[in-house]
This record gives structure tokens, C-alpha cells and sequence, in this order.
């Protein structure tokens, strides 16, 4: 008979247990927490679209678009593809739902999102963000108040030292275009100098070429004109109230004059939150202001600002998790008690206690077991002389073991 072959994890994927569970589920506690502290409400999207919602909101000459997406028909002949990321499909959900109603909303999620690229520490095929976004809202203190919320999580975290908030404006529409006709004036003159990619930039998005880690390209980029030359006074003003907000909130910041975002409808705020700790992939936390998105996926104007963070990165951040122990550990010491520890298991987790049991193996050898369980209380719980016997311990004076004594009266009194 043919040895059946044990089918193995999809190259790019990862199965997430123990250790690396509890930082993954660290991560995702603290930002439903500390988004409720921001009146921040959690939506659920689909995990697939139609492919034009990321095809026209992310830019068709993007990589992601171009190289990462997962897209394929369906039986019925439509294309649709993997989210690669969450801000286009809350986008599209804002005008398919009428939450312009709503408006201004502020709105967070989480999940798994899907790119086809090279899988390396910290980056996956299926990995997963967690999301913030505010639409609706045109003023300087929405970027503030996504960022103050950024670097709250990460000092709840306890990860913010060694990372630091890169902050960058892209000005308003006049901006870029002054801007974006100077940047095509310096990389023309260059051209004969460029990297292949480059040149293909050069042609469909100039500014990504600021981006480009390539050696060839780098001297060019970096003697490139900044953006403040070009910066109206609207755009000017816009970016002092932003930098001013998040002093008097005491989020730190540093200028990079050349962080950028390539698309068209990014406007004004651009940011990063970038370590050293994770080698080459050094950002963990990335957004920016968006007013033209919803507009480019045939909605109203309306202007957005928002950001995203890989959670695994987070968790590679984070300490070593400790173990968090249960509230009770029940011994069944012999196979007659059984269905009293059952009823026991039951009016415990009925009153909010955490509660499992060691009811197989030796008899003998339960309570040795149930006693190396990470456990605020042990109970015991055996059938003597028709009698059954029920008693709690704890090591220390844990406010559980209060709780599990009254409930143990209470099954007691019922028995008897």
C-alpha cells in the first residue's frame, strides 16, 4: 500500500501557537483596547473584492498590483482578489453602505491580508494588519489623533523605545504637481543614470523613485528637490497644525523630507514608525492622509487619513510572553467523582472563572498533574465512603479562591 504523503504548509504561510499566540494575541488585545479609549468602532470586512477596488484605489503600476496580488475568476467569471491591505475596502464600503451619513467616522479592524512576495523574517503570504481609519474628516487633528493612538499602542505595548515616528507632508493637489514637475525636470536629466525600475517610474509615478533602494539610483534621489520649495501656504499651515498637535499631545516626531507616497490622492500627512530592531524591514506601523481615495472609487469627495501595522512585526517586538494562569484547576481524583467535578467545572465557568480539569491517567498520580498547572486554585474533588469530597488551595491569597469556596459550598449544600 502506497504511504499516503502528509500535505505541508503553504510556502508563505504560518500556523500561529503557543508562545508566538500569545504575543500575536497581545498585540491584537491592547489595540481593541486602546482603540475603544478613542471612540474607535471595529468593522469586519471581506476578505476578497472585486478586483478593480484595489486595481484603482492601490494604482495599477504599483507592485502590489502588478506583482503581489492573489486574484482569480470565480465560476462566475468575475475577478476578484485576496485584500492585499484594508483602507480600499473600508473605502468602498463607506459609499456602498452610506456611511457618508455618519460622517466624520472613525473605524478600526483586523485580520489577514494576502501578497505574493518573497517570504522572509516577519513578512508572510498571509500575514495580518490591524487598521485604523477616519473619513470625513478634513482637519489637522484627525492625522493627530490616529498618530497620538499609533504611539499610544506602542508604549502600551512597551515597544516604543528604538522606534521612532518619521512625519512628512506631500502638501496639497497644487503642491504635488509643482512638486511632481520639478522631480521629473531633475530624474530627466539623470535618466542615462537610472535603474530599470526607475525608469519605468519615471514614466508612471516620478516620486516613487525616492523610495528606491537601488545603489545606482540612490545619489539621484537624494540630491533630488524637497518638497518644502513647493509647499503653498495652505499646505504649509496644514502641516504646522499637524507637527503642533502632536506636541501638545507628546507624541515625538522627526521630518523625513523624503518619506513619499506615489499615488495621486495621498495628500499632506505621510508618516512611518520605523525600527532598528527588525533589520531591512525596519517600518512597523505606516499611514497617511488620502483625500482623494473614495472620490478615485467613484464616491463624493471626501477626505481619509489612516494607517496600518503588520502584527507579526509588532509581536517580534514584544517580550517574552508570560503564561497567564487559569483561575482553576480541578483534580479528579477517582472516576466515581467525576460527575461531581463536572458540575463543579460548570458553576465555575457559568460565574466567569476560567476552569479546565485532569479527569485521565492514574488516578493516583491527577493531583500531582492538576498541582504543575499554571493555576490561581486547585480544587479536589474524590468519592469516599459514598461521600464526595470537595477542597480548594491556592499558593497565594488569590480573590478567586474566595469565589471557588462559595461555589463549592453552594454544590455541596445541593448534594447533600
Amino acid at each position: 500500500m502506497a504511504r499516503i504523503q502528509t500535505p505541508q504548509r503553504v510556502r508563505g504561510t504560518q500556523d500561529i501557537a503557543f508562545d508566538e499566540e500569545r504575543r500575536f494575541a497581545r498585540v491584537v488585545d491592547a489595540f481593541d483596547r486602546i482603540r475603544r479609549l478613542y471612540c474607535f468602532g471595529r468593522v469586519e470586512l471581506p476578505v476578497f473584492e472585486d478586483t478593480q477596488v484595489f486595481a484603482r484605489s492601490i494604482g495599477e503600476t504599483t507592485d502590489v498590483v502588478s506583482k503581489e496580488m492573489y486574484t482569480f475568476p470565480d465560476r462566475g467569471g468575475d475577478s476578484l482578489t485576496l485584500r492585499p491591505e484594508f483602507t480600499a475596502g473600508i473605502a468602498r464600503a463607506y459609499i456602498g453602505n452610506g456611511w457618508q451619513q455618519h460622517a466624520p467616522i472613525k473605524v478600526a479592524t483586523h485580520g489577514p491580508v494576502f501578497r505574493y512576495e518573497r517570504p522572509q523574517k516577519g513578512r508572510y503570504r498571509q500575514f495580518h494588519q490591524i487598521d485604523a481609519e477616519i473619513l470625513g474628516a478634513a482637519e489637522p487633528a484627525a492625522d493627530v489623533e490616529l498618530l497620538a493612538l499609533a504611539d499610544q499602542l506602542l508604549n502600551e505595548l512597551g515597544i516604543a523605545e528604538g522606534v521612532t515616528l518619521q512625519l512628512n507632508t506631500l502638501g496639497d493637489a497644487a503642491t504635488r504637481e509643482a512638486w511632481r514637475t520639478a522631480l521629473v525636470e531633475h530624474f530627466e536629466s539623470a535618466r542615462g543614470d537610472l535603474s530599470e525600475d526607475s525608469l519605468t517610474r519615471l514614466d508612471k509615478n516620478p516620486m516613487r523613485i525616492l523610495d528606491s533602494k537601488d545603489p545606482r539610483d540612490r545619489p539621484i534621489a537624494d540630491s533630488a528637490p524637497g518638497i518644502d520649495d513647493y509647499l503653498t501656504a495652505e499646505a504649509s499651515d496644514f502641516f504646522a497644525a499637524v507637527t503642533a498637535g502632536l506636541d501638545a499631545a507628546g507624541v515625538k516626531w522627526t521630518r523625513n523630507d523624503r518619506l513619499v507616497r506615489g499615488l495621486d490622492y495621498y495628500r499632506h500627512t505621510a508618516f512611518e514608525f520605523v525600527t532598528d530592531r527588525l533589520g531591512a524591514q525596519g517600518t512597523v506601523l505606516a499611514g497617511g492622509r488620502y483625500d482623494g481615495l473614495v472620490e478615485s472609487l467613484g464616491g463624493q469627495p471626501t477626505p481619509g487619513v489612516g494607517w496600518a501595522a503588520g502584527i507579526e512585526r509588532l509581536a517580534m517586538l514584544l517580550e517574552e510572553p508570560a503564561v497567564e494562569p487559569q483561575d482553576v484547576v480541578i483534580a479528579v481524583e477517582n472516576d466515581a467523582a467525576l460527575a461531581h467535578a463536572q458540575k463543579a467545572l460548570a458553576m465555575f465557568r457559568a460565574d466567569g472563572l476560567s476552569a479546565d480539569m485532569i479527569a485521565t491517567g492514574s488516578p493516583k498520580k491527577r493531583y500531582d498533574k492538576a498541582s504543575k498547572v499554571p493555576a490561581k486554585v486547585l480544587v479536589s474533588v474524590s468519592m469516599r465512603a459514598g461521600n464526595v469530597e470537595m477542597n480548594g488551595r491556592s499558593a497565594t491569597a488569590a480573590p478567586e479562591h474566595a469565589r471557588v469556596d462559595a461555589l463549592l459550598a453552594q454544590l455541596r449544600e445541593a448534594l447533600s
